[in-house]
């Protein structure tokens, strides 16, 4: 395979996020003769441009890194490949997809304090509700888009889009709203769903879904009661109990604390 030119390179990266696509940018950095050399391999294992002599072991690799979920990791020639002719070669891969993003169904007060915590920590935010009163511009930053709902169902498909990258919480005032929305949801495949309410609430609107034959699978993807345990009382609180989950669904983490894991002597 021919190496790729630069503008190869960035047409098909603008491919593959304009997509939601995922994949791995992998780029040799030091200590070969292809210093520079860039290759883009895909999670569905579709390639693009050469490493040369590196291409198979980085193929047989990034599977392994993709899975990780870490944004980015450097490997010398030796770790990627006990044969490499460049041991001590610097073989850097970094993960492509989509900006996260956040849809938050329910502009209430939990609704807003996520809008916001989200923002702050970088996720493109869409916040919908239909109420024009709870969706006042000097409320919220200017990276967070405030959608007015005229059918909860089709503005949240909309919002969605094909669900890559996007973590949904339902956050509404009731039982109907939250009904239409995950209805909605479930059209899609976000990387994460999650609906506040208590067990009683939230079973009621599962019972339903199921009733009207959601899938079963799709179902039990939903986090529902929302969010980790934390023992969250004030809007503020609960917004942080239920980014904390999105964020543990997105890295792969597990919601343990710290300081219970074992530590090695």
């Amino acid at each position: 395979m021919a190496a790729a030119s630069p503008s190869e390179l960035a047409h098909q990266l603008k491919s593959i996020l304009e997509q939601g696509r995922t994949a791995a940018l992998v780029t040799v950095v030091e200590g070969a003769a292809n210093v520079g050399s860039k290759m883009i391999v895909e999670q569905s294992g579709a390639t693009f441009g050469t490493l040369g002599d590196f291409d198979q072991a980085v193929n047989e690799y990034v599977t392994q890194f993709l899975t990780s979920l870490e944004p980015m990791r450097i490997l010398t020639g030796a770790e990627l490949t006990p044969e490499s002719m460049h041991p001590d070669a610097q073989i850097l891969f970094e993960r492509i997809e989509s900006e996260p993003r956040v849809v938050i169904c329910g502009a209430g007060h939990v609704g807003a304090a996520l809008a916001r915590l989200a923002s702050m920590l970088g996720y493109a935010v869409t916040l919908i509700d239909d109420r024009a009163d709870f969706l006042s511009p000097a409320t919220f930053l200017s990276t967070v888009a405030l959608v007015l709902a005229d059918s909860w169902s089709d503005t949240v498909t909309k919002a969605i889009g094909n669900g890559v990258g996007v973590s949904v919480a339902v956050v509404t005032r009731g039982h109907s709203e939250d009904e239409q929305c995950l209805r909605a949801v479930m059209q899609s495949d976000p990387a994460y769903v999650g609906m506040i309410g208590s067990k009683r609430r939230t079973r009621i609107v599962l019972d339903r879904l199921r009733n009207a034959g959601i899938d079963e699978g799709k179902l039990l993807h939903v986090h529902a009661p929302i969010g980790l345990d934390i023992g969250a009382v004030t809007p503020e609180e609960v917004a942080l109990a239920i980014l904390a989950e999105i964020v543990m669904v997105r890295r792969g983490g597990t919601g343990t604390a710290l300081s219970s894991l074992k530590r090695r002597p």
